[in-house]
């Protein structure tokens, strides 16, 4: 299909999406019983078919080896056995979650007898963009399962064999439940016009999610005529406040940012009060340099150790994913906030301390989709939260924000319920 023209394109995503709003009528109907052994059955093909999809990403391994990808895209792109066991747990995590479907969110009654719902439904059609991590496919296939939707996955070339694979697992699941495959669905082009396609069809798509870098995101803020749920830059700070333990500051930092590099919820810059600098920096610096991470800081910081490098205006701006932080001193909590609203991208932000006072006050102040306190920003992720998966952290404020699970992927309608009313 890449050799076909824009409009060949267009007309295929059409009929694509015309499927799509089919099926997620069906869907939308179906008992969460079947969803849920639509999801366990995907769950079990996927562990089955492990070296077809391992296969699959060594072909998709090696072209964007070839293409130059950086470490981080890489690491995102790979899989192996346990992440293809990670993936299937999420399904089946998925499956355990209460369905959100039918959920009545308030009830009442009005004094002229008129009896008043408001129940949780389907969104509809769900179009998903993202770029190299294989495992959104099945994370957001099976979201989208299990709030009633049908759904887009549109995924870059770069993983573009190992989605496929994965998406095989999801129609078996979708086959053994009696669910229509059109439920899930994915274009089966590479072209960048699939993607101009989507943003248009407001017709058949009710929200678009992106979920990929500044290249993609802006593409779709600049084009896009379908609702967005947008998933940011993740410039995620740690911030270690006067009253940090330093044990707990260690840990937290390391973590944070070297768990792994490559995802939106690793730190990006570290805060530091000015009043441990001497006593509490030296060993987080050492900690992170035996860990392989490049450190970048301001004078003070600089001052601490030679192998510290300068930090320019941008770093403080720069999703790294990568073994690089940026370190500021800050001169107390309230300065640590003002730097976090000017540079932050209002993804994931955490403090440490035992001033249970300073915590309130960051916690309350700074406006990201997630706060911590006394925890690593790396715990961003849906399967953290107890939600199986997410789609995304939504670091918008518009329906859905932070990690975006079953639950998020719904609205609501309002139920009336009368007595031959009408109105005077």
């Amino acid at each position: 299909m890449d050799s076909i023209d824009r409009q060949d394109i267009a007309a295929a995503m059409d009929a694509l999406g015309r499927r799509a709003r089919a099926a997620s009528a069906i869907v939308a109907a179906a008992p969460a019983a079947t969803r849920d052994h639509a999801l366990r059955t995907a769950a079990a093909r996927l562990r089955e078919t492990q070296a077809d999809i391992l296969a699959a990403n060594a072909m998709d391994m090696d072209a964007a080896a070839e293409k130059g990808l950086s470490a981080a895209m890489l690491d995102r792109l790979m899989l192996n056995p346990a992440r293809v066991d990670a993936i299937a747990r999420g399904l089946e995590e998925i499956a355990d979650r209460p369905d959100p479907l039918g959920t009545v969110l308030e009830r009442w009654e009005r004094p002229n007898g008129l009896r008043f719902e408001k129940v949780r439904v389907p969104l509809g059609v769900i179009g998903i963009i993202f770029e190299s991590r294989p495992n959104v496919t099945a994370d957001a296939g099976g979201l989208c399962l299990k709030s009633g939707n049908a759904a887009i996955l549109r995924g870059g070339s770069e993983s573009f064999h190992t989605a496929r694979a994965i998406l095989a697992a999801l129609h078996a699941g979708l086959d053994a439940a009696g669910l229509p495959r059109d439920a899930i669905q994915m274009p089966s082009t590479t072209d960048r016009a699939a993607v101009g396609a989507m943003l248009t069809m407001t017709r058949w798509i009710d929200v678009v999610i992106p979920r990929g870098g500044k290249s993609l995101t802006g593409r779709v803020a600049a084009e896009s005529r379908v609702p967005v749920i947008y998933h940011l830059d993740g410039i995620c700070h740690v911030y270690l406040d006067r009253a940090a333990d330093a044990d707990k500051a260690r840990r937290v930092t390391l973590n944070a940012k070297m768990r792994r590099t490559g995802i939106c919820g690793a730190a990006e810059t570290l805060l530091v009060h000015k009043d441990v600098v001497a006593t509490l920096l030296p060993a987080v610096l050492a900690d992170l340099f035996q860990a392989g991470c490049e450190i970048r800081g301001d004078a003070a910081v600089q001052a601490l150790d030679a192998r510290v490098q300068p930090a320019t205006d941008t770093d403080w701006d720069t999703e790294y994913l990568d073994a690089i932080l940026s370190v500021k001193v800050v001169d107390d909590v309230d300065a640590a906030i003002e730097h976090i609203a000017r540079h932050g991208s209002h993804h994931t932000d955490s403090i440490v301390t035992e001033d249970d006072t300073a915590a309130a006050r960051f916690l309350s102040r700074v406006d990201s989709g997630i706060v911590l306190h006394n925890a690593s920003t790396q715990f961003a992720d849906g399967g953290e939260f107890g939600f199986g998966a997410e789609i995304g952290i939504s670091t918008g404020k518009l329906h859905a924000r932070g990690p975006v699970g079953a639950e998020q992927l719904t609205s609501y309608k309002y139920v009336v319920r009368g007595d031959g009313h009408t109105r005077p």
